[in-house]
Formats: structure tokens, sequence, C-alpha cells
């Protein structure tokens, strides 16, 4: 049985209020509701993280070692931001799908950089919720 790993970064928690407009109305519990949802479907064994801290999101990164068949990230702002957070997916070498819920290829300059990306093995961009949900089957299937 797939094992896999789903980690949410900052402000992802505020699904729902945050940017309505930009990220839809369905709200953290309703995406976690639907990964849990996803796995059972699948038949595949799944866990979600969500952290605002960028060293959390290492160290949970680091901690999947050996644990997990793969990583689905959205690392929200960490994206265009964090090297630690790429250097932790090469370290552990899990294969990894980047999530954005928005379609960050159509937002500001500082969006279109994705050092997270850059350790992915795929990506699901601007695909709401449903990201989620594709990445997990492309891992299951894979």
């Amino acid at each position: 049985m797939k094992k896999l790993l789903v980690i949410n970064g900052p402000n992802l928690n505020m699904l729902g209020i945050r940017e309505p407009n930009l990220y839809g109305k369905g709200t953290y519990k309703d995406l976690v509701e639907l990964i849990e949802a996803t796995a059972k479907e699948l038949g595949c064994e799944v866990e979600c993280y969500q952290s605002n801290h960028e060293g959390a999101i290492v160290d949970k990164i680091q901690s999947a070692y050996g644990m997990f068949d793969a990583i689905i990230i959205n690392p929200a702002a960490y994206t265009h931001t964090s090297i630690a957070i790429l250097d932790a997916l090469k370290a552990v070498a899990i294969p990894a799908a980047e999530i954005h819920i928005s379609d960050v290829t159509k937002r500001e300059d500082f969006r279109q950089i994705s050092y997270a990306g850059m350790a992915c093995e795929v990506h699901y961009i601007g695909m709401g919720f449903d990201g989620y949900v594709e990445a997990m089957k492309y891992f299951v299937n894979k």
C-alpha cells in the first residue's frame, strides 16, 4: 500500500477565509476531508501536514525519509523563497509533486520562480483542490 505525505505551507490553514476569489470557498478542513476520502478510494495511506513555519516544513520532509513513497507539497509562499525546502526535497529524494490551488503562472512576477518545484517530478497548478486528487492518482498508479 502506497504511503503519501501531503504538506501544505503557510496560510493554507486560512482557506475559505483568505482571498476566496483566488483560492475558493473550501476550507482547509474541506481539503483534508477530500484528501482522506480520495486515499480511501485509491487504497493508499495518507498523512496531511500544514505549517506556517519554514523550518517545521523542512523537518517534516526530512522525517519522511524511509517512511513515505511520495510527497505532495503545496509550499505556498515558500515556493518562491525557500531554497531550504528545495534542498530538503532533494536530500530525501522521495518522488514529489508540486501543487498550487491558484494559477501562479498568471500572477505576480515574483511568483514565477518555484524553488520547491525544481525537485518535483510533476506539477498541478491552478486546479484548485483537484490538483491534490490528481497528484494522489499519479503516485498510486505509478
